[in-house]
């Protein structure tokens, strides 16, 4: 029998439910009680419950046969301007079946192009009498003014720690497992503020053992121990460079990590050391500019071993 998602088996089936967003929750319980609600404009980072309280709406709206009434398409995949022409329409034209309206649920909305936002703001006029639309996106400036003057906007905030926390800790306990206190402080650090991101690698972690440690969720999940990224970058301050360029290269071939992951992890770290807030300046340019290398395609180990270069240049100073 294949495992279910924990993503999806833990997701939240009431509004009430979603973690870390109270005053969102709070307003959407307004459209529940009412019976409707406006066009709407979902805006956040990923991981954060966009979707799921899409989902938990529209389930405590139509209640049993929710999806009938719910349509949800993701404009990354289908961007162009025939979704807005041929799915959406399809869908907005034809009359609910029960509460008056339907729903268009659009993920990642910020891809559509601006000839296909223009197109989904005629069907919104259109189809205003017979459909609500929502539409989620990482930046909310990226759809066009016509469309936000007609949504009310929901603005997601990242979630706190402690409320990744709680969720994992709940989801733990019904799947009988054991997490230290350590691997909870490595979870959350990696999945910054991404709650999808958090609950995948427990389930990844899972699946070696129900006792999780640090070192199950770095194996599991390819993230580089926080202490052996001190010591890389501590060895490369001191001058040491030939030896925290061995060690940048037993990382990556022992972990299998990507150069951007690793200079994601590098940066975060960096702010932890002791020393002076200018040092901190500095190397976080350094690292801004690596980082920039690497993503517009140079070789990874050469710029880190670089990077690794000035830390030593610095530091020796």
């Amino acid at each position: 029998m294949v495992e279910e998602v924990w993503v999806e088996k833990y997701r939240p089936k009431k509004i009430e439910e979603i973690v870390g967003q109270e005053e969102v929750t709070k307003r959407l319980s307004t459209y529940v009680e009412a019976g409707n609600m406006p066009n709407m404009l979902f805006a956040g980072p990923p991981g954060i419950g966009k979707t799921t309280a899409a989902l938990a709406l529209a389930m405590e709206l139509f209640g049993e046969g929710w999806e009938a009434n719910f349509l949800e398409l993701n404009a990354s995949d289908e961007r162009g301007i025939d979704v807005v022409r041929g799915k959406i329409k399809e869908f907005a034209r034809t009359k609910a079946l029960r509460g008056g309206f339907k729903i268009i649920f659009l993920d990642e909305a910020d891809a559509l192009t601006k000839d296909a936002q223009n197109a989904m703001r005629r069907s919104m006029e259109r189809y205003s009498s017979v459909c609500r639309f929502i539409l989620s996106c990482n930046y909310s400036s990226k759809i066009i003014e016509p469309i936000q003057s007609r949504c009310a906007l929901f603005r997601f905030r990242q979630l706190r720690e402690d409320a990744i926390r709680d969720r994992l800790s709940y989801i733990s306990g019904k799947e009988g497992l054991t997490i230290t206190d350590d691997a909870m402080e490595l979870l959350l650090l990696s999945s910054e503020g991404d709650l999808r991101r958090a609950i995948n690698m427990l389930q990844s972690s899972s699946a070696i053992k129900k006792e999780i440690d640090a070192e199950v969720v770095s194996a599991a999940t390819s993230v580089v121990m926080p202490g052996e990224i001190r010591r890389l970058i501590e060895l490369a301050m001191k001058g040491e460079f030939m030896e925290s360029r061995k060690l940048l290269r037993e990382l990556i071939m022992g972990y299998g990590v990507a150069g951007e992951d690793l200079i994601a992890q590098i940066h975060r770290e960096v702010f932890r050391l002791s020393v002076p807030d200018e040092m901190k300046i500095h190397l976080a340019g350094v690292i801004g500019e690596y980082e920039f290398r690497i993503v517009e395609g140079s070789n990874e180990i050469i710029q880190l071993e670089a990077m690794l270069a000035q830390f030593a240049l610095k530091g020796g100073k």
